[in-house]
């Protein structure tokens, strides 16, 4: 412990943990997202994800701890440097800024990916409060939430106009911080070079794109018409000749029931 803290103390140090702490999180957006996919295959497939996801408890309890703990550690690093760049400022700040990136400058709103982390940052914070309020603690759920398998919950919850506006707002806010966090982290890492920097940028920029494509799709996710579709892949799996010949085989058709 005494050497993550004297890591944590240098400022060198502080970007290092920053860049390490945003690569896995960016891990985490891939893997989340690659599961939370499951939603288009139907409820089968999505219920036996959180089913499987839920069997090892002891195991999931350490990957949340884990999880939480680098998100702290990575909110925590960046509310500190936020406040050792204003000290380095002084009182007085900049009329303009010049970025590192050459050939371009910013404005004094500072309205551009790298001079807005701090802002898209809090909101994703934002809404991972209301992320778990919703899914995991069940905060604003009724008796019928509370009974509903994974699927119906979701269905529930991206049916809601309100989460449709808040989680598009974050899916945008995710890309936006994404876009420069990619790259900057592997930086903060010493990782920089001439001959691939460009390409982690690109590399950054595509990442970006895909989680926001990714999550923004939910708000226009039918979970009606994945469970009418399982439905019928199932009748028609059970009428077929060979689950006549291997009843045990034919897939269970899903759930009518509504949360």
């Amino acid at each position: 412990m005494n050497w993550l803290l004297a890591t944590l103390r240098s400022s060198v140090g502080k970007k290092f943990v920053m860049g390490g702490t945003g690569l896995f999180l960016c891990f985490f957006l891939v893997m989340h997202l690659a599961g939370n996919l499951l939603l288009y295959v139907g409820p089968h497939a999505y219920n036996t994800y959180a089913e499987t996801l839920h069997k090892n408890a002891a195991l999931l309890v350490v990957a949340e701890i884990g999880l939480f703990g680098a998100m702290l550690l990575h909110i925590y690093l960046a509310f500190t440097t936020a406040a050792e760049n204003r000290a380095a400022r002084g009182s007085q700040g900049y009329a303009m800024k010049q970025t590192k990136i050459q050939g371009r400058v910013i404005n004094f709103l500072g309205l551009s990916p790298d001079t807005t982390m701090f802002i898209s940052g809090a909101v994703i914070f934002g809404y991972l409060c209301i992320h778990l309020c919703d899914f995991k603690f069940e905060v604003f759920a009724d008796e019928a939430m509370r009974a509903a398998d994974p699927f119906a919950k979701a269905q529930r919850i991206l049916g809601s106009m309100s989460r449709k506006v808040i989680y598009g707002i974050a899916a945008l806010t995710v890309g936006l911080h994404v876009s420069h966090g990619f790259a900057s982290a592997f930086q903060s890492l010493g990782l920089r070079h001439p001959k691939y920097t460009p390409t982690i940028q690109v590399l950054g920029k595509a990442f970006a794109v895909f989680v926001t494509v990714g999550f923004g799709s939910f708000i226009f996710w039918d979970g009606e018409r994945a469970r009418r579709s399982e439905s019928e892949r199932a009748a028609q799996h059970a009428e077929s000749p060979e689950a006549a010949a291997h009843p045990a085989t034919a897939v269970p058709a899903a759930p009518s029931s509504q949360p």
